[in-house]
């Protein structure tokens, strides 16, 4: 079974991390987001996976090759941010005719797949929103799709498209894809799947929809922190450090030194990084950051970044220093 995982955007939501870090590299819960998605589709045999990268794409691959050598990878460069359907279509010649799993790579998901990859039909994960007006969504008669929009500015369905895409008819869906970027049919300027999902159901493809609960969100900060809180909730790791207060849940790295400090809940601390003299809750600090003599909330703490001094709240990017005296 092959993956499709596109994850060639530049993270605008995240600077100042994804300056330096792909979106899909930053710690939530005690790893990358992508390796999230990883273990989960291996949990589900899927053993290939196309990567479509593009922005420091080569850290994605450095990092994916070293950590998941059994997986079959194919790396696959968007030079052009034309869409999802276009991200796609830069990958086709890594797949033939074989069903295929596309997720974005953006989003972490616990939805039990098993029944969805050994369904006789191409499914769509759906979850229920309040308001339909910023995703693309699914309109049912029973069971089956009848009905694809992206962002309708007018509510037609509240059944959100999640981004996790089963697809039976692999060639159909090329060949829409083919046909949006032949006659240059875009929504909101870019080649939307949803567009060319919708094209399949108009020339016979059936899509049914699987619930997807558990479906937590990385584009902002804000996000970030709060899949942080989910998953530390599911699997935060037990650390028993002397000296240092705990308040679960939080994830503690084994090659991370903390001393004389108060952390959690909620928080994660990546490997190489060093708390010292610090309260921390509700927040990431990233791997070999450090943070002495502080007081942190609702913070993400970038990749070697150092803070030293008294803070509520803090968003700083890979390699910053910041030094604030009382």
């Amino acid at each position: 079974m092959r993956a499709i995982i596109p994850v060639a955007g530049v993270g605008t939501r995240l600077r100042p991390h994804t300056y330096s870090t792909p979106k899909v590299l930053l710690n939530v819960a005690g790893k990358p987001i992508i390796s999230h998605i990883m273990d989960k589709l291996i949990e589900e045999d899927v053993d290939e996976a196309t990567i479509v990268v593009g922005h420091l794409g080569e850290m994605i691959e450095t990092y994916l090759r070293e950590q998941y050598e059994r997986v079959k990878l194919d790396f696959i460069t968007q030079h052009e941010r034309l869409g999802l359907a276009h991200s796609i279509h830069v990958a086709r010649e890594t797949f033939d005719n074989e069903p295929v799993l596309i997720i974005l790579g953006d989003t972490i998901f616990d939805v039990n797949l098993a029944p969805v990859l050994s369904g006789k039909a191409s499914s769509l994960g759906v979850k229920y929103v309040e308001d339909p007006r910023r995703f693309g969504v699914a309109v049912k008669d029973g069971d089956i799709i009848t009905k694809l929009v992206e962002k309708p500015d007018a509510p037609v369905s509240n059944l959100a498209l999640v981004g996790l895409y089963y697809i039976r008819n692999t060639q159909l869906l090329k060949d829409a894809i083919q046909d949006l970027i032949d006659r240059d049919i875009k929504t909101r300027g870019e080649y939307q799947l949803t567009d060319a999902l919708q094209l399949m159901i108009e020339r016979g493809e059936v899509f049914t929809t699987f619930d997807v609960e558990g479906w937590y969100d990385c584009g902002k900060p804000e996000t970030v922190l709060a899949t942080n809180r989910i998953l530390l909730e599911k699997a935060g790791n037990k650390a028993e450090i002397p000296g240092v207060v705990i308040r679960p849940p939080v994830y503690i790295d084994a090659g991370a030194h903390v001393e004389n400090a108060v952390i959690g809940p909620y928080v994660t601390v990546a490997a190489g990084a060093v708390v010292e003299n610090s309260i921390i809750r509700d927040s990431i600090v990233a791997e070999n950051a450090s943070v002495r003599a502080s007081l942190l909330d609702a913070s993400l703490i970038g990749n070697n970044a150092s803070v030293n001094g008294r803070f509520s709240r803090l968003n700083a990017g890979d390699s910053t220093e910041i030094h604030i005296f009382s």
